[in-house]
Order: C-alpha cells, then structure tokens, then sequence
C-alpha cells in the first residue's frame, strides 16, 4: 500500500451563535462556516503499529508541541473509529504537517481529523465508507463534516448538520496568532457564566440572513458588516490582550473582525488582496500579534493530493 496524503483547510466562523445549553451538555449553534487557505497536511503510512507524528510547515510558527501524539489526538482517534468500521487493524503512522494555529479556534484538530479519516479510507481502500465519512467525523468533533466539506456552510445542531452556501468570488482575509492557546470547552462554561452572571435568559441564536446575501453577493464589505461570535466575550475575558489586537485590526481599515470561533487567534476581512497585504504588514508593525498570515476563502474541503 502506498501513503496517501490529504490536505484540509482552516475553518473561520464568519457567524457563531450559541444558544441554551443543552441536556447533553452541549449547545445548539447557529454556525456559519468558511474554509480558508491555511492547510494542514496529514499522509497515512502503512504501519506495524498505529503512530502519531508532528511537524511545522515550513514558515509555519504553531505550537506544535501543544498537539497530543497518545490516545487524545483527534486525527489517531478518527484513523482507530475508521478501523473499527471497516473491520481492519489500525496499523498505520500519522505524518501530520501543521500550518492552523493549534488551540487557535480555527478547528485544527478537527481538520486532521478529517484529512485522516479521508486518508485511511483510501488507505485500506475502505471506499464504501467514504459517504459516511462526515457522520463517523460527527463523533469526533462537532467541525470535523465541515472540515470534509469545505467552502462555506451553515452548520446547526452542534455544528455538525450542514446545508452549503452560495458564495461568489473571493474573500481576503487576515489573521493574527496569539501566544498560547484557548481550551474551547473552558470558552463555552466562561460564555455560560457570563451569561449567568448577567441574568440573561438565552435566546435562539438570530438567523444569518445577512451574512448568507454577503457571501452570495460577493460583496466584502456587507460581509464584514454581518461578522458575529457569540463567543467573543467569553475569550475576551480569558484573554484581555485580544481586544488590543481586535481594535488596532478595525483601526488599520479591517471592514470587519472578530475572534475565530473560541480564540485567541483574531480574524480580519480585507476588501482585496492588496488591502489584505498592506493590513497584515500595519497589524505585523503594529506588535499585536505573534504572528500575522494572510489567506483566502472558500477553499474546497479535505482533498487528495
């Protein structure tokens, strides 16, 4: 058998509404996603043993230290569940090349995830699995169908029920990395007790009307008008120097930003490539970030290479 590499994108909720919590622990989103040309790459390698191994791509500065190699790696988690389905061992190394910010809100580990579930099925030649592939990552991680399916969605339930979205031309987009991560599950209790704490009785998250005409229209700046994350406050308050960032972004002509899904890394809409430039070398100047890259949405899902 031959490795088989895959590549997957970064996700950035360009709406994330959070509702009640749920009986089950988890809440209701209203989540709009879109991928964007930040990819990790994952290659399965036929092994004796089943293995996990990480690397930095090149120009890349990720933690990747902070990626688990044991039985906590969503990628090895999502290659065993595959196995178990398919009625084969295991056996396989992981080769996992990082460019998504870990712990960043950008789903990293649910796109390797995602890109192993994809790579294993082509593995073990596991192909009657492969429509069933976003179901099997629903166990994983709520992002880990968006993260096969790619370009934009609406995802609801926890995230995991998709319906694509109409999205015309391109959308530039910077982003600034923080030192250190955010724990997502420590964001949702912060967003629950900040709610809590200001008595607030917790609606159904407002529909994304808004956002769905931006992203059809192709227009940037209706775009940047309609960005909205529920879980904004919440990182915010884990982490104060996030505000700093965000406004000095908004300052320096961002049409619009907000902090990617539960942080810290922040995201701002560019009206062009050239916009997009001249706003990540002023944000890079600016010493608000440890890092600042520039990308481009929709991109396609979990794909072959």
């Amino acid at each position: 058998m031959k490795p088989v590499t895959v590549r997957v994108p970064a996700k950035v909720n360009l709406q994330l509404g959070v509702g009640p919590l749920r009986d089950d622990g988890y809440h209701d989103l209203v989540n709009v996603f879109h991928a964007v040309s930040l990819f990790d790459e994952v290659t399965a390698v036929p092994a004796d043993a089943p293995s996990v191994t990480v690397e930095a791509a090149p120009d890349a500065q990720v933690a990747i230290q902070n990626v688990p190699l044991d039985g906590g790696n969503l990628a090895m988690r999502a290659a065993r569940l595959l196995a178990e389905r398919a009625g084969v061992e295991p056996n396989v190394e992981l080769r996992i090349r990082k460019a998504i910010p870990v712990a960043g809100g950008m789903a990293g580990g649910s796109a390797d995830a995602a890109a192993a579930l994809l790579a294993c099925a082509r593995l073990w030649k596991a192909d009657l699995l492969l429509p069933a592939l976003p179901e099997l990552g629903a166990e994983i991680g709520s992002d880990v169908p968006f993260a096969l399916l790619g370009e934009s969605a609406i995802g609801l339930g926890r995230g995991e029920r998709l319906t694509p979205l109409e999205t015309s031309g391109t959308f530039h987009w910077v982003f600034a990395t923080a030192d250190g991560g955010l724990s997502t599950p420590a964001v949702y209790a912060e967003c629950d007790r900040l709610r809590e704490a200001r008595g607030e009785r917790v609606p159904w998250p407002p529909a994304y009307d808004e956002l769905a005409k931006a992203l059809a229209a192709g227009d940037a700046r209706a775009l940047g008008a309609a960005l909205a994350n529920d879980l904004q406050p919440a990182a915010l308050s884990l982490r104060p120097s996030l505000r700093r960032t965000l406004d000095a972004g908004r300052e320096l002509g961002a049409l619009g930003s907000l902090v990617s899904g539960s942080g810290p890394t922040t995201a701002f809409l560019a009206e062009s490539a050239e916009h997009a430039a001249g706003l990540a070398a002023a944000l890079a100047g600016a010493g608000v970030a440890k890092q600042v890259v520039r990308a481009y949405g929709p991109v396609p899902g979990a794909t072959v290479v």
